[in-house]
């Protein structure tokens, strides 16, 4: 049992609180863009390629630059880089909202991006040594994921809203309260930690990790935008090779930017596959589902999101509900479990029937969520508890490149997946533009290529759910053997390097 000392009390769980409002702001701008493009399109007039960057740079500089980040909270404090991570995403939030033209857009987005990597390491990390009790950090760490999904889920029902009532800056608007609120509140409420030995900053090893993540995101976002190609699948080596060159280097450095000595760790390298897995698939089957919400059951982008909060509601559930049960079950084996309650969700989709299969969209999708949220809330736990204190930043940010990495793995495959069936199920003849998608049959027009259009994405839905369930399914297997053990145990990773030199 803990001892007292060591239990959050009241400035902790406050401290939490305004933990989870950058959380939940940096998922909803995940999606809330979506709904926003049709009409930042006619103002700004963006051409596709300028729309594509527009969507994808601040992923790609998320991706890029967490590692960096979480390593760079581990030294020169987590609360200093998180307050001037906030500082920065207000800024080029309101760059963003006043936008003139599409590459002052895209300037603005790549800096949300660079500034967002500042965020989400940095809020587990202090999460992490703001919670020493291990039951507490759980649930901390459970609210953390709950306010994550939550903003996943709900960005298009607040998207749908804003744009309702004003312009599509407002969405980008939607970050200055929230960070100013964060400006305010940190210095009281969250303690300051960082790694008391950290050793310099290598910026080579920096620019290796830029190289290894940049060109594979890109790579595989290309796959899923265009199919595979010579551009695409050299982008990925290359950024294969850089990813091999970083860790040879990692394991020369006294002081490396990332200890790849985690991945040793069964409990920390199980975590981050069920995570990679479980976004992958969660990712990409969320991108269809709404398409068939709006395109295929017709309903406004608003009415959408409303049908999304039954998964939204469930998922926050369970990711609550998920440390509580914990206390009772290994946290491996429910994961385990979780994952499996997910695959029968994904499963589910596959029956599927036309504009009639609401109900069965719907409720595929909540049995999907309540899985997702013990996934997201014990396999985060996992991966931070697996590593020791100083390191938490290290480890927060590898979660959420794993993340990053599943988003994009999944859009890249299984998008195309899908979107090889959608074009292999229509008939002879079909106009070119309703080929492409089926946003573009709607903007063919005709009934008869409309309805061969629906019924071609529905099967595509389809396909994509038994690929969804199968790999997690799967990965549920391989949580259950790598993952062990009623807890996680922390030590120190030279202690780790003594005992294996004697």
């Amino acid at each position: 049992m803990a001892h007292t000392a060591d239990r959050a009390g009241v400035r902790e769980w406050l401290g939490l609180a305004v933990l989870a409002l950058p959380t939940l702001l940096l998922s909803v701008d995940a999606t809330v863009l979506y709904l926003a493009l049709p009409h930042l399109g006619a103002d700004l007039r963006p051409s596709g390629t300028e729309t594509l960057w527009i969507i994808d740079v601040y992923g790609f500089m998320i991706a890029g630059f967490l590692i960096t980040m979480g390593t760079l909270g581990d030294r020169i404090g987590r609360r200093r880089l998180l307050m001037i991570g906030a500082v920065a995403f207000g800024a080029a939030s309101v760059a963003a909202a006043y936008a003139t033209d599409p590459v002052m857009l895209i300037a603005a987005r790549a800096l949300l991006g660079i500034a967002g990597a500042t965020l989400m390491p940095s809020t587990l990390a202090l999460i992490s040594n703001m919670f020493h009790d291990a039951t507490q950090r759980g649930v901390a760490i459970g609210v953390w994921a709950a306010c994550f999904s939550a903003g996943v889920a709900a960005g298009p029902l607040i998207g749908g809203a804003l744009l309702e009532l004003f312009w599509w800056g407002s969405v980008f608007l939607l970050a200055v309260p929230v960070m100013v609120l964060l400006l305010v509140a940190a210095p009281f409420l969250l303690p300051e930690s960082r790694d008391p030995s950290p050793g310099r900053l290598d910026l080579v090893s920096v620019a290796l990790s830029l190289a290894a993540i940049l060109p594979a995101i890109y790579g595989l976002k290309a796959v899923a935008a265009d199919g595979v190609g010579v551009p695409a699948l050299a982008a990925i080596v290359l950024g294969a090779v850089f990813a091999v060159l970083f860790v040879r280097r990692q394991r020369s450095l006294p002081d490396p930017l990332l200890d790849v000595r985690l991945f040793a760790r069964p409990a920390f390298l199980g975590a981050l596959l069920a995570l990679l897995v479980g976004l992958a698939v969660v990712g990409v089957v969320y991108l269809f589902v709404t398409q068939y919400l709006q395109l295929v059951a017709g309903f406004s982008p608003l009415a959408a999101g409303l049908w999304l909060l039954p998964s939204a509601v469930a998922m926050i559930v369970t990711s609550m509900a998920a440390p509580v049960l914990a206390r009772r079950v290994a946290p491996g084996p429910l994961v385990a479990v979780s994952l499996g309650v997910s695959a029968v969700g994904y499963l589910m989709l596959a029956f599927v029937d036309g504009p009639n299969g609401l109900a069965l969209v719907v409720a595929g999708l909540v049995v999907v969520y309540l899985g997702i949220g013990p996934m997201m809330a014990l396999g985060t736990e996992l991966v931070v508890g697996a590593a020791p204190a100083e390191r938490a930043g290290s480890a927060a940010a590898m979660s959420e490149t794993s993340m990053e990495f599943g988003l994009a793995l999944g859009v890249a495959v299984l998008g195309s997946v899908g979107t090889a069936v959608y074009r292999s199920e229509l008939p002879a003849g079909v106009p070119g533009d309703a080929a492409e998608s089926l946003a573009g049959a709607l903007a063919v027009g005709g009934s008869d290529v409309v309805e061969a259009a629906r019924a071609a994405f529905t099967s595509s839905l389809n396909v994509v759910g038994v690929v969804s369930a199968t790999a997690t399914a799967v990965i549920a297997l391989v949580t259950l053997l790598l993952v062990r053990g009623p807890a996680v145990e922390e030590k120190p990773l030279v202690d780790e390097e003594r005992t294996s030199r004697t």
